[in-house]
């Protein structure tokens, strides 16, 4: 959250900085002045300097104070000297106050007061402003359009940073619900089997001089259950790799054929401008997804289409099965809780109607991953 007090971006970088290299231009308009209209020049130009770097370098009410400062001592280098350039200062500096209001404000100000000046000028026939009408036209120019794209990029940087930021809670999330979902199979499944195997191997110690038959039977169920064990941990692990939509596809085709469904597909599954976390999220529903089909619908044909946009990715996953005799429970039945909870973790959502069949439709947001710019020095 943006501080009260901070009105400029944290990092601004040299680029304020840079315009002072060119505060020895103003004094080629006064040296050919009287000895007192140089020494005020000179004044002016020394507080519009001072009055520069304070308001890049503090902070709240103050940044406002000093731009004041800058803006009426432009109005007088215009005036007394046919001076515009300062203008070009004060519209960067402008354009890089975050606050809405402060920077329509001040903007609304210079714009007016420059238009004014330089108005005033043609009206007093200043010799300065007639010779350079081209650089006064480029000046009245740059004090129009420079605030507003400096505003507008850094106004972009900042949202890039927050979808950046709010790309890695999302990641996060998904870790963690995957983290839980792995406590609880291993829980439910895995420590089940694994507290059978030593029921079983005591058993099985009692019962060697006893009755060797059942001792043995009983070893054979223990070697059972630990391979089915070893069976559910690897497919454990295989859910935790990564999946991509193209390559899910190629599996699904496959369960498809081996049921005896035909299978279409509409759209590319090359999905080259998403994200691997959202992509795996809706690889994972489109496997359970088509599980259901293959085990529930008595379908005998299946359709998958993928439509990505500039928003959003929508999959959907039609079948020409029984469909849904009751209205959908999303606390129970089938994995589709499973797929919605998913979902919510990448801002997504499940849809599920009957009409001559299922349809399932998968919709997460398109957010693409902001381009990392390179430092200019």
């Amino acid at each position: 959250m943006r501080k009260w007090f901070q009105v400029f971006q944290k990092k601004t970088g040299l680029s304020p900085f840079v315009w002072v290299v060119f505060f020895i231009l103003p004094f080629y308009f006064i040296l050919s002045s009287s000895m007192t209209e140089i020494i005020i020049g000179i004044t002016l130009i020394i507080v519009f300097f001072v009055s520069y770097v304070l308001s890049v370098m503090t902070r709240g009410w103050q940044v406002y104070f000093w731009t004041s400062v800058q803006i009426i001592i432009s109005i007088a280098m215009t005036v007394l000297f046919g001076y515009l350039y300062f203008s070009l200062f004060l519209a960067f500096f402008i354009g890089n106050i975050q606050n809405k209001i402060g920077f329509i404000t001040f903007y609304t100000i210079h714009l007016v007061s420059t238009i004014v000046s330089i108005n005033l000028g043609f009206v007093t026939k200043n010799p300065v402003f007639i010779t350079q009408l081209p650089f006064v036209l480029i000046s009245l120019i740059g004090v129009i359009l420079l605030p507003v794209n400096t505003y507008n990029k850094n106004k972009q940087e900042k949202l890039e940073g927050q979808l950046q930021d709010a790309n890695k809670r999302i990641s996060d999330l998904v870790k963690l619900e995957e983290r839980q979902r792995i406590a609880r199979d291993l829980h439910d499944t895995l420590g089940q089997k694994l507290s059978l195997i030593g029921l079983k191997s005591d058993l099985a110690n009692k019962l060697m001089s006893k009755n060797p038959n059942q001792a043995r039977a009983e070893i054979n169920d223990v070697r059972q259950t630990a391979r089915s064990a070893l069976k559910e941990v690897r497919e454990m692990v295989t859910e935790m790799r990564g999946a991509r939509v193209e390559d899910e596809v190629v599996r699904v085709k496959q369960i498809l054929k081996a049921a005896d469904i035909e299978f279409q597909l509409a759209g590319d599954p090359k999905l080259t401008e998403t994200s691997l976390i959202t992509e795996n999220v809706i690889s994972m529903c489109l496997k359970e997804a088509v599980t259901n089909i293959v085990k529930h619908s008595r379908a005998t044909s299946c359709t998958v289409e993928i439509e990505p946009s500039h928003t959003e990715l929508i999959v959907r996953v039609r079948d020409n099965g029984v469909g849904i005799s009751t209205p959908i429970d999303y606390s129970r039945g089938n994995g589709i809780r499973g797929m919605k909870e998913r979902l919510e973790f990448v801002n997504g959502s499940l849809e599920v109607t009957s009409s001559q069949g299922t349809n399932v439709i998968i919709k997460v947001p398109n957010v693409f991953k902001p381009v990392v710019k390179e430092a200019q020095v």
